[in-house]
């Protein structure tokens, strides 16, 4: 009887790996974050529409829902993330194109303080609205978890596009132009 036992043993285990990865791989079939959405054309309604923000910098607050219409590149940043400075070029490029445009880019502070945020801007010569997740709960909605991170919303508030990664001139320029040209 001992001898059968250990395979026994053997055999359950493996069975019981088999299931628990074939519902693993069944689940991925029916992913619905941000990002396996709009990989597949389906542009989710940004999280949070109408979680108000603090202003960086200045009074008031500032939600997506009150940029509804226009074209949003909402970029997540923090003044120590170094890959944050190296786009900030590109960032500044973006605002002028979308300007144009009737669009804005619109930065959010994650996991930094005020002082230093403004200071990066100033650094950075960046003059775009700048809101404070102060909780982290409006970024966390979008599956951020680091910086820096950036979300192509278009006029009728749905996430587009989106780069969980530095952005780079091409990308930005390929993205918006597609983005702008949609009929609104």
């Amino acid at each position: 009887m001992r001898r059968f036992l250990v395979p026994g043993l053997i055999t359950c285990a493996a069975v019981a790996l088999l299931a628990v990865l074939a519902f693993g791989l069944a689940d991925q079939g029916t992913n619905s974050s941000i990002d396996a959405q709009v990989a597949r054309g389906h542009y989710p309604l940004a999280p949070d529409l109408h979680a108000r923000l603090p202003r960086l910098g200045a009074t008031g607050e500032e939600s997506l829902a009150e940029l509804r219409g226009k074209v949003v590149l909402l970029n997540v940043f923090a003044s120590w993330c170094v890959p944050c400075a190296q786009e900030a070029p590109v960032l500044r490029q973006a605002e002028q194109m979308l300007a144009r445009h009737d669009g804005t880019v619109l930065g959010v502070t994650y996991l930094d303080n005020s002082s230093d945020s403004e200071a990066f801007m100033r650094q950075h010569h960046l003059d775009y609205p700048v809101v404070r997740d102060v909780s982290g709960d409006f970024v966390r909605s979008f599956g951020t978890t680091g910086v820096p991170e950036t979300f192509v919303i278009n006029r009728s508030g749905r996430i587009q596009a989106l780069r969980r990664f530095q952005l780079d001139t091409q990308w930005v320029k390929q993205t918006l132009t597609k983005i702008l040209s949609e009929p609104s």
